[in-house]
Formats: structure tokens, C-alpha cells, sequence
């Protein structure tokens, strides 16, 4: 996730949730809780590639046309997609146009459906990457860009078929699902996500 400028504030919540209201509400309920929906899985990648090259609160500001136009995510719907439906979703002003990263999204949506069909989940490729628990971060310097884990992640994802997915994309993808938790050690929403990451199942 690339977030905006932070600003300095007394609330002692990462300093980049305060950036912007999307961001606040992204940050309390959403970012670092653990995830093990594929449809929901599905949309934090394709999400994920959208925003290579852009910002986050961009995309978080397009999530609900993302969700219009690609129809809530749902793997066998998505896969469905063919050359007429990446035509109509090029003019599709509310969201992203650009082709490569539409048609990566309709090849996540059949890679999906792939792994399911053969009695796999794409939730639990992604938390088999789930790295050792490390130290909180005290500063946003502390947080990494990609890890090994995040890499290894990516290249399982691009074998599997999955499009616009890197190392760095790969990392956002985990603080996004919960694999990790980038919350700030001061961060009161952070002591929250951990509580749920110790009680989540892992799929």
C-alpha cells in the first residue's frame, strides 16, 4: 500500500491514517486483520494491481465502482470476463482503465478458480507465506517494502497464473490480509489486530 504524506497529529495512530477519512477507516477496521475469504482475497490482489503506480486512497476511492464493475469479485463471474467486457470496462470512468491491469484481473479471477478446482484456496497459498513474527515497528521507517516471504508469495502467485503481482505488491498484499502486523508498536488499533491474528484459524 502507498500511502499519502503523513502529517503529524496527537492521535497516536500510525501517522499515515490520518492522511485522509479513507484512510482512517481503513486503517481501524480493515488493514493487518486477518483475511481467509478468496473472494475477498481475490479483490485485495486485484486492488493490490490497480494501484501499482498509483496511490492507495485512489483506489480505496474507486473500491466501490472496482466492485460495481467486477462484480463484488466473485471468481466465476470475473472469469467469465472476455474481450467485450475489458472493452466496456476501458470507458469505465469510475475505475482504473488501463488493459493490462483489467485482464490481470479477469486471469486472477480464473487462477482462482483453478486452484479451487483442484481443491486448493487462494487464501491459504497466501497465509502459507505467513512470515515469523518480528518485532513492532516504533517508526513507519521500520516497515519494509518486501520481505523474503513477500517475494517467494509472488512467485507463486505469477506460476499459478496470477497477473501484476511483485515483491513489493506481494508485502502490501500481506499487511493488507494479516499475515503481518505493520500497526505502529504505539498504535492503539494494533494490539486489537494481533488479538484477532492470534485467534484466526489459519485456512
Amino acid at each position: 500500500m502507498a500511502v499519502g504524506a503523513e502529517r503529524e497529529s496527537p492521535d497516536p495512530r500510525c501517522p499515515w491514517a490520518h492522511s485522509a477519512d479513507e484512510y482512517l477507516a481503513y486503517h481501524d477496521h480493515e488493514w493487518g486483520r486477518p483475511v481467509a475469504d478468496d473472494r475477498l482475497v481475490l479483490e485485495r490482489i486485484c486492488l493490490e494491481g490497480f494501484q501499482s503506480g498509483l496511490s492507495w486512497i485512489t483506489i480505496l476511492r474507486k473500491r466501490s465502482a472496482f466492485r460495481r464493475a467486477f462484480r463484488d469479485f466473485e471468481p466465476a463471474l470475473v472469469a467469465q470476463f472476455g474481450e467485450r467486457d475489458v472493452s466496456r470496462l476501458l470507458q469505465d470512468r469510475a475505475i482504473v482503465r488501463h488493459p493490462g491491469k483489467i485482464r490481470a484481473a479477469v486471469a486472477n479471477a480464473r487462477a482462482t478458480l483453478r486452484l479451487q478446482d483442484a481443491g486448493q484456496s487462494l487464501a491459504k497459498l497466501c497465509w502459507d507465506h505467513e512470515p515469523a513474527p518480528v518485532p513492532p515497528p516504533r517508526t513507519m521507517a521500520d516497515i519494509p517494502q518486501s520481505i523474503p516471504e513477500s517475494a517467494a508469495l509472488a512467485r507463486e502467485l505469477k506460476r499459478r497464473g496470477f497477473g501484476f503481482v511483485g515483491a513489493v505488491s506481494a508485502y502490501s498484499l500481506m499487511q493488507s490480509l494479516g499475515l503481518v502486523n505493520d500497526h505502529l508498536a504505539d498504535c492503539p488499533v494494533r494490539p486489537q489486530v494481533e488479538h484477532q491474528r492470534q485467534g484466526f484459524p489459519r485456512p
